[in-house]
């Protein structure tokens, strides 16, 4: 008969984010490890609370199947003599076994003839089974951090207090940390009637929660929360502001949530917006409240753990925490608003960036010149390069303000405020807010221009400046972001409507640290920012879609050109899935063109000296050549893709017909130079010779 199987391991209150992490790990192992112990089962669920990591298996079959195990032995010349009579080798290999020799089977494999013993292995019950799966379960879920307790070696993220575990009504004999499995959880701390409450089988689980006064349920927890908040938001008109982040911790805080309303003096509504949400979201978990206009109101929502009855009580705690969180916010605030912004960008001269590459105020100063530079690049109007090095020049005072030393997550924000309550101009203040976007991948790059060269400007210094003093990102290990810059900086060529090149960006930037490194533009820093790039670039293309052999093909001849590749990209992959037979042998016929060129006799050949195959080459690279200039003035790259496809007769005729290695020096000569106008004019759009056909 089957039953449930139900394993709580209750521990002192876990951190939200590992919690959640772990419920989604125990599934995943859970799942595996019934099955490595051929243990069948209807469905496996895991939750987890603050207090608790739960896993339930529906229907989990009494015993495990019966397993039939093939076991290779002796050769088969060895285990049987010349009259098919067993020899010692197969009567040893049977006894280690433990089956008879008669039922050693001959069975070939891998061009040879060995003795096969089948072994018939009954399954034991899961009972039996259950106490070394449940106790690998968990000993194997891994932490960001654990710790040890008592005095005990076993290493767990909180210390592990009970252990419920039951198959049925039956408990599973385990121990872990220096507990003992048993039937017995432990209910809410302040609101169970009792502390520890029975679980007379795995199927109460549920019922004895309700009277324990947890929910396990995280999904659950989350439906109590959005319905202890629709009645306030009905009855005042109002819209509750849930972060999705925010939430997902606050499930995971509470183990029987209870919504609760508290307020603020409407002075704080002074200070800007985004401080007042961080101090209610990321410091507090607190979910601030709006109006219909979208505007905040002295409001916001608390879900807490406590007792409904002392609700009052709880809100008024809340109300005293966020009222002196709020009036720290807004006194830092009025004396932020109170400095200058030049005195800021004298302080970020004293600031340390970074121990090898100077000030913070050092690194503006390069961020002004580069976006000076990168500007030209791009060929931006006169009114945006203003308000680009405008922006470059107050983009990071914020990190010296009162506000960003509390709240460091605001920076950018903040400096939105500042320059825009001096009067410097919105697109000035909006290009200082977006600057650091796009912050990770998928997050939007900035709205304007400036915004874009000042944050190009931003990452590609720091890139550069990392990688001229041999810090460049090893393995996994990349403790400056170097790789969500380098992608950063690619999505606003790719997406953001920047243009410039790479290699030439490169170089300005490397310009800008030339005092710093004297002899920087003449080392390999250059080459190796761009391999950089060219690296992440790979993967953008790649996770669109496009073939590893494609990739390779286009970056191999134009990789400083993000929007150019893609769109390369994009008409080869097209004309492969169209005529992959075609572009298969012009892959082949290029490679061998390719092998066979002589670059040094030039792309001149003599007509006088070609016989027919080699002049209806020569008049089809001659027509080609026209139509890829024209195509590539206008970057219809499908129509040049057809073009260099109208070349696979000729190529293919041309190799039937002649010998291109001709004793004769000067028709060889010849023909190399018509192989090289081949060669050439496929090299334009991509090395072909990558494709795998």
């Amino acid at each position: 008969m089957n039953h449930t199987l139900l394993l709580e391991i209750g521990v002192e209150e876990v951190p939200a984010k590992p919690l959640a992490d772990a419920v989604l790990q125990l599934k995943q192992t859970a799942e595996e490890s019934l099955s490595a112990h051929r243990l069948a089962y209807g469905s496996v669920e895991t939750f987890g609370a603050p207090r608790r990591l739960t896993l339930i298996v529906r229907d989990l079959a009494a015993s495990q199947e019966d397993h039939v195990l093939e076991v290779r032995g002796p050769a088969a010349k060895a285990a049987w003599d010349e009259s098919g009579a067993p020899t010692k080798a197969a009567i040893g290999f049977a006894a280690s076994k433990k089956i008879d020799v008669s039922t050693l089977v001959r069975r070939s494999e891998a061009g040879g003839e060995y003795a096969w013993a089948s072994i018939e292995e009954i399954g034991r019950p899961a009972t039996e089974v259950l106490p070394e799966l449940l106790t690998s379960l968990i000993g194997g879920l891994s932490w960001p951090k654990a710790q040890r307790w008592g005095r005990g070696e076993t290493r767990f993220i909180r210390p592990v207090r009970w252990i419920v575990a039951l198959l049925g009504d039956q408990v599973i004999p385990l121990e872990f940390g220096g507990v003992s499995s048993g039937r017995t959880t432990q209910g809410h701390r302040f609101l169970a009637p009792q502390r520890e409450i029975d679980i007379p089988s795995a199927d109460d689980y549920p019922r004895v929660a309700e009277t324990g006064m947890f929910v396990f349920d995280a999904e659950e927890r989350a439906r109590l929360i959005a319905d202890g908040i629709a009645p306030f938001e009905t009855a005042e008109g109002l819209r509750t502001v849930i972060p999705e982040k925010t939430l997902a911790e606050v499930i995971n805080l509470v183990e029987w949530p209870t919504v609760a309303v508290g307020t603020f003096d409407t002075e704080f509504l002074v200070v800007p917006r985004e401080v007042i949400q961080t101090a209610m979201t990321k410091h507090q978990r607190y979910f601030p409240v709006e109006d219909s206009a979208g505007n905040l109101v002295n409001r916001f929502v608390i879900v807490h753990n406590g007792d409904a009855a002392r609700q009052q009580e709880i809100v008024a705690g809340h109300e005293r925490v966020i009222r002196a969180r709020l009036a720290d916010a807004a006194f830092f605030y009025r004396e932020d608003m109170a400095a200058s912004l030049d005195t800021w960008a004298d302080k970020l001269r004293a600031t340390v960036f970074h121990e090898h590459l100077g000030t913070s105020g050092a690194k503006v100063a390069r961020i002004e010149a580069l976006v000076d530079k990168l500007a030209a690049l791009h060929q931006s109007t006169a009114e945006e390069t203003s308000t680009a090095l405008v922006a470059a020049k107050y983009s990071k005072v914020d990190l010296v303000s009162q506000v960003v030393i509390e709240f460091p997550e605001l920076q950018g924000h903040m400096g939105y405020h500042y320059v825009a309550a001096r009067g410097l101009g919105e697109p000035v203040a909006l290009a200082v807010r977006e600057h650091y976007r796009p912050r990770f991948a998928g997050d939007v790059v900035p709205s304007t221009l400036p915004g874009m060269l000042v944050s190009a400007a931003d990452k590609l210094d720091t890139i550069v400046g990392i990688f001229a003093i041999d810090q460049a990102p090893t393995g996994s290990a990349d403790p400056y972001a170097l790789r969500r810059s380098a992608i950063g900086v690619l999505s606003m060529l790719l997406e953001g409507g920047l243009r410039f090149n790479l290699a030439a960006a490169i170089a300005v930037a490397i310009d800008c640290y030339s005092e710093m490194f004297p002899d920087i533009s003449e080392g390999p820093t250059s080459q190796s920012v761009l391999d950089f790039f060219e690296v992440r670039l790979g993967n953008i293309l790649r996770d669109r879609g496009h073939a590893h052999d494609t990739v390779a093909a286009v970056l191999a001849r134009t990789a400083a050109e993000p929007l150019d590749a893609a769109a390369r990209c994009e008409a080869l992959t097209q004309a492969r899935a169209l005529h992959p037979q075609v572009f298969g042998d012009l892959s082949t016929a290029y490679t061998r063109a390719l092998n066979l060129s002589a670059p040094q006799l030039g792309l001149s050949p003599d007509v006088s000296l070609m016989g027919p195959a080699e002049i209806r080459l020569a008049e089809a690279l001659t027509d080609a050549e026209t139509a890829v200039d024209r195509t590539f003035a206008s970057r219809d790259y499908p129509a040049l893709l057809d073009t260099l496809a109208s070349l696979r007769q000729p190529i293919d005729e041309f190799f039937d017909a002649v010998m291109v290695m001709d004793e004769d020096e000067t028709l060889r000569n010849n023909r190399l130079r018509l192989l090289n106008r081949f060669v050439a004019l496929f090299a334009r759009f991509a090395d072909f010779s990558k494709l795998s056909g």
